[in-house]
């Protein structure tokens, strides 16, 4: 029997019908069964600040840390923002890796998606989460590369995943499957 690993799903928009949040929805939809994805929720994370980070950090630092630490990888939704990713995700990602030598983030195996009704798919976004987690050893999944343009039209005016859609988003997230399996750490 094959392991079941807990996926941290962290999505970079916060508005709660954001198509950032469909998407990764329709990814624990399409997830093999080895993989459980839960979305970690980075709208209350108060702005990181080491003066209010330490011996009793907000509980919010201390939910999210625990959240991720407790995963067995974890998985990027994001859109773009001004060619980065969105401030509230940079927050969370400076959250989870505090205090210094005790990242949540370390050696998960992860992988972005960007989405994006732009035609290029939040491409800088991706690539600058990217560097940041490889400084956080976070072992990030290289192929296939997902940057999701023209996302507006992803989901039909009932909300069901476009079939146009579909077949890329399973691949991405069976590859996946397959990287958590071949990079976590036992």
């Amino acid at each position: 029997m094959s392991n079941v690993y807990t996926i941290a799903v962290v999505v970079g928009s916060l508005r709660k019908e954001s198509i950032n949040r469909k998407i990764a929805l329709a990814l624990a939809d399409l997830a093999p069964a080895s993989l459980k994805l839960e979305i970690v929720e980075i709208g209350d994370l108060p702005l990181y600040n080491e003066d209010i980070d330490g011996a009793s950090p907000p509980a919010a630092y201390s939910t999210f840390r625990q959240r991720v630490s407790s995963s067995d990888a974890v998985l990027f939704v994001t859109p773009e923002y001004n060619r980065s990713v969105p401030a509230p995700l940079k927050n969370a990602i400076d959250v989870g890796s505090r205090p210094y030598g005790k990242s949540a983030w370390s050696g998960k195996p992860g992988a972005i998606i960007s989405v994006s009704p732009g035609a290029i798919g939040g491409f800088g976004a991706n690539h600058h989460l990217r560097q940041s987690m490889v400084f956080l050893d976070v072992p990030c999944m290289q192929a296939p590369e997902a940057y999701l343009g023209g996302a507006g039209t992803a989901f039909d005016e009932s909300g069901k995943l476009s079939e146009k859609v579909k077949p890329f988003l399973q691949s991405f997230i069976n590859a996946y499957g397959q990287w958590v399996e071949q990079h976590k750490k036992v």
